[in-house]
């Protein structure tokens, strides 16, 4: 029998954000960049045309993802992988629900979705194949690996039980102790603050840019700094994320790095827009 995630919201987040982020930096480069500067122009379009391909990629494997109950196992599916766990190898099965702390090891994620191999504090190590496990995951831990998967219809985890033989526990993240799950980083004020201050001066660099360059002599290659402020805000909060986990000030200096670069870049703009 075959099982649906809800990847609606992460399906639409994920295309409408790959359009605008994708879109506007091709459109950057080529914009700035002109007949001189082709060496540079083939050096930035490298790394674009290879991230853009890897997050087709994961647009693919979240519209194939779902989950199959078989006579010989569980088969999780995700684009052209799928994997089989054999019922005699599933040796425990958990129902997670509230709060977890989930942090990437080796993944990708947006709202809606989060694939590849995460630390989940207070259970372990998991590969997730999943869309809001935020929300409540199956947790299984095998012989082949520990997995997170969320089937849009709750009563699977029943399916998987009766097949593998097993009793379902129940894991409240809410009821484990800061001190096991760690501290979760949206309770840190001071770090969604330097978050925010990241979105806002880069939102605030764009807004200054579409106003004021239009009309004003400066070169073009004004425009790739707002490529480079988008490529590095991106890099910034997805690092600081993952660096939190393992040091608080070291994700909350990675952010006041990225917050610094994306002002300078402001202020060579200011210098060429306003201040020529």
């Amino acid at each position: 029998m075959a099982y649906k995630t809800e990847n609606a919201l992460g399906l639409f987040f994920g295309l409408l954000m790959g359009v605008l982020i994708f879109g506007f930096t091709f459109w950057g480069i080529d914009f700035s960049l002109g007949a001189d500067d082709r060496t540079l122009k083939i050096m930035l379009y490298i790394p674009a045309y290879l991230f853009l391909a890897f997050y087709l990629f994961l647009i693919v494997g979240l519209i194939n993802m779902g989950y199959r109950i078989e006579e010989s196992g569980l088969t999780i599916k995700w684009g052209l992988y799928s994997v089989t766990l054999p019922w005699t190898e599933i040796d425990e099965l958990f129902q997670v629900q509230g709060r977890g702390n989930i942090f990437s090891m080796l993944g990708a994620s947006w709202p809606g979705y989060m694939v590849g191999l995460y630390s989940v504090k207070g259970l372990g190590l998991a590969r997730m194949f999943a869309t809001t496990p935020q929300k409540g995951f199956i947790y299984l831990k095998t012989a082949c690996g520990f997995y997170g998967i969320t089937p849009a219809d709750k009563e699977m985890i029943k399916a998987i039980a009766d097949k593998a033989n097993k009793e379902v526990q129940v894991v409240d993240m809410d009821e484990i102790s800061e001190e096991i799950k760690g501290k979760n980083i949206q309770d840190d004020r001071f770090y969604k603050i330097l978050f925010n201050l990241n979105l806002f001066f880069l939102l605030l660099f764009a807004a200054y840019l579409a106003i004021f360059f239009p009309g004003s002599g400066a070169p073009p290659s004004i425009i790739l700094l707002l490529v480079l402020a988008v490529a590095l805000f991106f890099f910034g909060i997805g690092n600081a994320g993952r660096l939190y986990q393992f040091s608080e000030q070291g994700g909350c200096i990675l952010l006041l790095l990225t917050l610094a670069v994306t002002g300078i870049f402001f202020i060579l703009s200011l210098s060429e827009i306003t201040l020529r």
